[in-house]
C-alpha cells in the first residue's frame, strides 16, 4: 500500500467509519463518515456469498437504478480478477472495463469511479464496493489508497457469512454453526465454528425442524459418533444479508453427563419428558418394566425429584434430555 500522510481530518473520518460500520447507523453513517475525505456522490456494495458462490448487490445510494446482473458480470471481468490479486482499487474506464461502464453508469452521467475489493483483516474476501461522481477527477490523487485503508473496515457491511444472534443467548465455551431452512450453513458472528457440528448431516434437517417449530430456543444432550457427549443449544437466529432469513444456531461444547447419569439414564429422562408410561418406555428401549422402574428410582435419587413432572419440569430446563438426531 501507498504511504498515506493523514491529517487529524483523516483519522476522525477513518474511527467514525469504524463506529458507523459497527453502530446503529451502519452503511449511511459510515459513507457520511468517508464523504468527509472522498468526494464521491453514489456507492454500491455488493456482497459474495460463500454459499452460492454469487455477488448480488447489498445496499446502494445515489443511482437512478442498479441492474440486477451487473454484479455477476463485473466479478468476471480480467482488470477486477488482477485487483483482487493486488487487493487495489480498479478506476473506471480502466483497460477492460470500458464496455461495463458504458452499460451500466456512463447513461446516467458518472464520469469518475472507483471499485475495490473487499476483504477482512483476516483476508476473507466479502464482496466490492463501487464509488462513483460526476465530477471526472473526484478520485484523483490519494483517493484509492485512502479507500484501500479503509476497506477491512467496509468489508463487515458485506460478511454474509455470519448471522445475527442476541450475544446473551450464548454462554462462553460454545462453538456454533448456523444453518437457514434450505440448510446452508453459516457462521456465527465472534463465535469459534463447530466442526463437530458441521461434520452431522443431520444437524441440517433438525435445525430445519427447530425453525419450523414454535420454539425460541432448545437444550439438550447429543452423543457424536465417537461417543463423546456435547451440552448443545439451538437458538433462532437472523442469517444471511442483515439477517433477512429465518435460521438456526446450533451451539455445542464437550461436557460430561451431569448428576452422574448413565447414557440409559439419560435416555429414559428423554422418554419421561415426551410424557411416555414406563410400558412405553421399556417397548422403546427394549427393557424390562422393572428394569424400566429401577433406572427411575435411580434418576429420581439423583436429581432430586419426587415426581416425573418435577422430573420433566427440570430436564427440559437444564437441558437433560437426549437430542433426538
Amino acid at each position: 500500500m501507498d504511504q498515506i500522510t493523514l491529517s487529524p481530518r483523516h483519522l476522525h473520518a477513518f474511527t467514525e467509519v469504524g463506529f458507523q460500520v459497527a453502530g446503529r447507523s451502519g452503511v449511511p453513517g459510515a459513507m457520511r463518515a468517508l464523504r468527509e475525505i472522498v468526494a464521491l456522490e453514489a456507492y454500491e456494495f455488493v456482497a459474495y456469498d460463500p454459499a452460492t458462490g454469487r455477488h448480488r448487490s447489498l445496499v446502494s445510494d445515489g443511482y437512478a437504478r442498479v441492474d440486477g446482473d451487473a454484479a455477476e458480470e463485473y466479478v468476471r471481468l480480467d482488470p477486477y480478477r488482477r485487483a483482487m490479486d493486488t487487493r487495489t482499487p480498479l478506476v473506471m474506464g480502466a483497460p477492460g472495463t470500458e464496455r461495463y461502464f458504458r452499460r451500466h453508469l456512463e447513461p446516467y452521467g458518472w464520469r469518475a469511479g472507483l471499485t475495490t475489493p473487499l476483504f477482512l483483516t483476516e483476508g476473507r474476501y466479502t464482496g466490492l464496493l463501487h464509488l462513483n461522481a460526476r465530477d471526472p477527477s473526484a478520485f484523483l490523487g490519494q483517493a484509492g489508497t485512502l479507500i484501500s485503508a479503509v476497506s477491512p473496515t467496509l468489508a463487515h457491511v458485506t460478511d454474509l457469512s455470519r448471522c445475527v444472534i442476541d450475544p446473551v443467548g450464548l454462554p462462553p465455551g460454545f462453538h456454533a454453526v448456523a444453518f437457514d431452512r434450505g440448510g446452508t450453513r453459516r457462521d456465527v458472528a465472534d463465535t469459534p465454528s463447530s466442526e463437530t457440528v458441521a461434520a452431522e448431516p443431520a444437524m441440517a434437517e433438525l435445525a430445519r425442524e427447530f425453525i419450523d417449530s414454535r420454539e425460541l430456543n432448545r437444550r439438550g444432550l447429543w452423543q457424536d459418533g465417537t461417543g463423546r457427549w456435547h451440552e448443545v443449544r439451538l437458538l433462532r437466529a437472523g442469517v444471511g444479508p442483515h439477517g433477512a432469513l429465518q435460521g438456526a444456531v446450533i451451539a455445542e461444547r464437550p461436557c460430561a453427563l451431569p448428576y452422574e447419569l448413565t447414557a440409559r439414564e439419560v435416555d429414559v429422562i428423554t422418554h419421561v419428558a415426551l410424557g411416555d408410561s414406563n410400558p412405553q418406555i421399556a417397548a422403546a428401549l427394549v427393557l424390562s418394566i422393572r428394569t424400566v422402574t429401577t433406572h427411575l428410582e435411580h434418576i429420581f435419587a439423583k436429581l432430586g425429584c419426587e415426581s416425573r413432572t418435577r422430573l420433566t419440569t427440570k430436564a427440559l430446563a437444564e437441558g437433560l434430555c437426549r437430542l433426538l438426531i
